[in-house]
């Protein structure tokens, strides 16, 4: 079988873009995969890629390449018209949900055409008109499965399926370091601000304990300001980014997540396969999507006083062992449903119950 996954941006640091090309490699172990980057902006992607998928972009943007028409909208969206009107697959699963219109529009109508959402539903619109054309909707999880059911009105049929992890084994944290780690893009709603001033709490009670952050984003300069606005340069350390963010969660005894509306899927997922327990905020989009307080992870309520409530759940679990290797078994019988041929077999499943 013949299938392409179609994102925007395959270079990207990005739990999505490291969800599909997990997916991707599961996959090329069985069938001729290709992932179709609408746009290349370097060299290499900055995940690795398996050897047995194929890459292919779009428009290359990467500096010094010229071009018959100038650099803008259209000119990508010319290109991805053409390409998506001549596609020869049996499969496409498009990740966005303007890269799904246009392949609702222009993909061939006997190719399985299926969009692969993350986020909370956009301002219907073209959705509602152009989403009908397809085959399937999947969702990584329960609340997007619902919220997409109610935008498109039964137009459509919604699926869920989780992400997928890297094919294993896994790294596996020996629980043993004094070390609480989070990782992702350093962006405003990943609200990492609140996780430095609790974590001035932690410092303050518990010394010997250090915060690593990994990733990187226009928010570094902001957060290095408090970092040393707090005195904390010697208890938070700004590790850079990291393509293997699950070895470097595995140093670690516990993974914190501070995202205000914002699904911080592949992070999650990513330090349960690892065996540490997550500290999250209970935010409607937030870790409560994949961890169960009390179980694999322990939530805390936003609001008044939530910075000192997350600060006393960190150290509540600094303080009990015992509880953190509780919660890092319940932490790895979580993350069984998203390995990666598991999940690979579901879609396979979906794509064999829609072909034409």
């Amino acid at each position: 079988m013949r299938i392409c996954l179609l994102v925007p941006s395959v270079c990207g640091m990005r739990g999505d873009v490291r969800s599909v090309i997990n997916l991707a490699g599961e996959l090329a172990e069985r069938h001729d995969v290709e992932i179709l980057s609408v746009r290349r902006h370097r060299e290499k992607p900055f995940f690795p890629v398996s050897p047995k998928v194929a890459l292919s972009w779009v428009v290359d943007d990467q500096p010094g390449v010229r071009h018959l028409l100038p650099r803008g909208q259209m000119r990508t969206e010319v290109a991805l018209w053409r390409r998506l009107r001549g596609l020869r697959a049996d499969a496409v699963i498009s990740t966005r949900p303007g890269l799904s219109v246009q392949t609702a529009r222009h993909a061939p109508r006997e190719i399985v055409r299926i969009a692969r959402e993350w986020g909370r539903p956009p301002v219907p619109g073209p959705i509602a008109k152009f989403y009908p054309r397809l085959d399937a909707v999947v969702t990584a999880t329960e609340r997007g499965r619902q919220d997409w059911d109610r935008l498109l009105h039964g137009g459509a049929d919604v699926r869920l399926i989780p992400d997928a992890l890297p094919a294993g084994p896994w790294p596996r944290s020996r629980m043993d370091n004094r070390i609480v780690a989070a990782g992702g893009r350093w962006v405003p709603v990943k609200a990492y601000d609140r996780l430095v001033r609790a974590f001035a709490v932690v410092a303050d009670k518990r010394p010997d304990w250090r915060l690593r952050l990994y990733g990187g984003g226009p928010e570094e300069r902001r957060l290095r300001a408090l970092v040393q606005e707090l005195n904390l340069h010697n208890h938070v350390y700004f590790m850079g980014t990291t393509s293997d963010l699950s070895g470097e969660f595995a140093k670690a005894s516990i993974v914190a997540v501070t995202s205000k509306a914002d699904r911080p899927g592949m992070t999650v997922i990513e330090a349960m396969a690892s065996g540490v327990p997550v500290v999250g905020f209970d935010s409607p989009s937030g870790p409560g999507e994949f961890v169960v307080d009390g179980r694999s992870g322990v939530l805390v309520a936003e609001g008044e006083g939530e910075i000192e409530a997350y600060a006393s759940a960190l150290l509540a679990l600094i303080d009990d062992e015992r509880r953190r290797m509780e919660l890092a078994a319940g932490a790895l019988g979580a993350a069984a449903v998203h390995t990666a041929p598991a999940v690979a077999g579901q879609w396979e499943k979906l794509i064999a119950a829609t072909s034409r």
